[in-house]
């Protein structure tokens, strides 16, 4: 169902560029378009753009071997790309504000919270006790899952470039261990390099 929305939307969108910025030239990401990555995952098509154009910025800054972490709140994904500058997959884990909503859905003594670093690990009320789980928690699981992948890489640890970018890196970088540098335009970089490849 999704699949057969995506012409519609992009249509759409093309649709809404002529006429609001018709004399702008612009270039639409979507398969076909020029990146400069190769794409090795089973199915190219399945992988978000954003996740493409961030690969495409991260391999162009720091080269490869290189991790992308991007916290959206809806999800964090994580995009590797090999020392050849391929994309060669990741992985996608619910993201900080949609599993903070899932909470206070399902917990009956469970409420939305401002999501900052609390002062401790081990939390003395509920407030804390969320953000202490969603910061802590969150740094834990992007230091997992960094180590496997750079494992599975078979490369040494410090050849590989660890990139936060998203709006909610902020909140749980300095927590994390395995970053090496936070990027916060890191997607509109590789836009910018998208459109000179398309033009």
């Amino acid at each position: 169902m999704v699949c057969s929305t995506v012409p519609a939307v992009l249509q759409a969108f093309r649709t809404m560029l002529a006429d609001h910025f018709g004399g702008l030239p612009s270039v639409v990401v979507e398969p076909g378009v020029r990146t400069g990555v190769p794409v090795l995952t089973d199915n190219p098509r399945e992988v978000g753009t954003d996740r493409i154009v961030n690969a495409l910025a991260a391999a162009t800054r720091y080269g490869g071997p290189a991790v992308v972490v991007d916290f959206g709140g809806t999800a964090t994904t994580f995009d590797v790309v090999n020392s050849q500058g391929q994309y060669v997959g990741g992985a996608i884990s619910p993201g900080i504000e949609i599993s903070l909503e899932a909470l206070e859905r399902r917990g009956a003594q469970l409420r939305m919270v401002e999501l900052r670093r609390p002062r401790t690990v081990i939390a003395r009320n509920t407030v804390e006790a969320l953000q202490s789980g969603m910061v802590f928690g969150v740094a834990s699981q992007v230091d997992g899952i960094v180590s496997r992948m750079i494992t599975e890489l078979d490369v040494a640890e410090a050849e590989v470039s660890v990139i936060a970018t998203g709006y909610l890196a902020p909140l749980v970088y300095d927590e994390c261990a395995c970053f090496t540098a936070h990027e916060p335009w890191l997607t509109l970089y590789g836009l910018e390099l998208v459109y000179a490849r398309n033009h």
